[in-house]
Formats: structure tokens, sequence, C-alpha cells
């Protein structure tokens, strides 16, 4: 069988619930994102995942994305690993997208990038490495990171470029698979929060 890569985007923070850009600020999870990540780890360790036995795991390094794989089981499986770092926003760091548009109307991240921080191109080769370790493996991996980030593994499993990102967004707490439909790329499937309705 073909490899899949299965992504668990962090639980709820005070930043991602206001809707401020979260880069590299360490930014810990909310009580809401602490039930999410512990309903996220129920669901991986029951049928028909159960608890994906030989499954390699690997997790960003920030706090919120480590705390959501401690609190789903899988932190003593994890390793951690920086190119699972969600996007260096720069000077936009702790802005809500209004507030960059007010001073940069039309502005969009996947297309224009930040001041001072990563730039399309870096994030996308970033987003290529993981692509590119996944589909290395002979067995299914798991990666715990953030929304941009794991937006853009989605674009570059499909072979798209990377602002098709724009267009396939990521709730907090949700688990998408990338897989394979007919030898091709496929995504499985893409933003489930069903475990959250619990």
């Amino acid at each position: 069988m073909a490899p899949r890569i299965l992504l668990a985007r962090h639980g709820q923070t005070e930043w991602s619930l206001s809707g401020k850009h979260t880069g590299r600020t360490d930014v810990p999870l909310l009580e809401e994102g602490r039930r999410g990540a512990k309903l996220l780890g129920e669901r991986l360790h029951r049928p028909p995942l159960d608890g994906l036995p030989g499954v390699e795991v690997r997790t960003s390094p920030l706090v919120r994305a480590r705390e959501t794989c401690d609190l789903a089981g899988l932190g003593g499986r994890a390793t951690v690993w920086d190119t699972l770092m969600e996007w260096d926003y720069g000077a936009y760091e702790g802005l809500k997208p209004a507030e960059i548009q007010a001073v940069r109307p039309g502005w969009l991240i996947w297309r224009d990038g930040v001041p001072e921080g990563e730039s399309p191109a870096e994030v996308s080769a970033r987003a290529d490495e993981v692509v590119a370790w996944a589909r290395a493996e002979d067995r299914d991996v798991l990666v715990f990171a953030h929304g941009h980030i794991l937006r853009s593994i989605g674009a570059r499993w499909l072979g798209l470029p990377l602002d098709f990102a724009a267009r396939i967004r990521l709730n907090p707490t949700s688990l998408s698979v990338l897989g394979w439909a007919y030898g091709e790329p496929a995504l499985e499937s893409w933003n489930d929060t069903g475990h959250l309705a619990g």
C-alpha cells in the first residue's frame, strides 16, 4: 500500500480563536484546545485507526502542536521536526488579516508572503520536504502542526502551487488524510472535526 500522511492541526489557542496570525509565537492551548486534543486522541485510538501502530509520528516544536500531540496520547512516539513549524509571519506576526488589509489592500499571504518573514517559495520548499519524507516511507505517517503549513502540505501533496492552499481551510484540532486515488495523489479526507461533536 502506498503511504499516506495524516495531518492533525493543533487545538484552539487564544490567537487562533481571535484570528491573529500565529507563526513562531509560542501560544499555549486554551482549555477548549486541550479538550479537542483529547477527543482527537480518542479518535486516533479507536477503530479503524486503533492507535496507529507502526505509524511514524512527528510534531512541530511549538508548544501548541506538541501539547496537542501529547494530549492525543502520541507524544511518547513523536519526533520533533522544525520543518513542521508554522509560517514565519515576520512583521505580520500577531496581526489579523483585516489589520494587514488596511495597510496593504488586496494582500494574500499565499501569493505575497510577508515582510521580514518567509516567502511563499520558502514555505513551499518546506512543504515539499514533508511530502518527500512521507512518500519515501513504507508506512503511513502522522504530523501535528499548524494551519498554514498543513494547508501548504496539502497543496504540494496534490502537486499544485502553494496558492491553492488558500482554498482549503483547516479548523483547530482537525484531522485530514492525504492519500491516493487511481495512482494519483488525492485528498482522502479534509478538515474533519467529527470527533469534536461528541
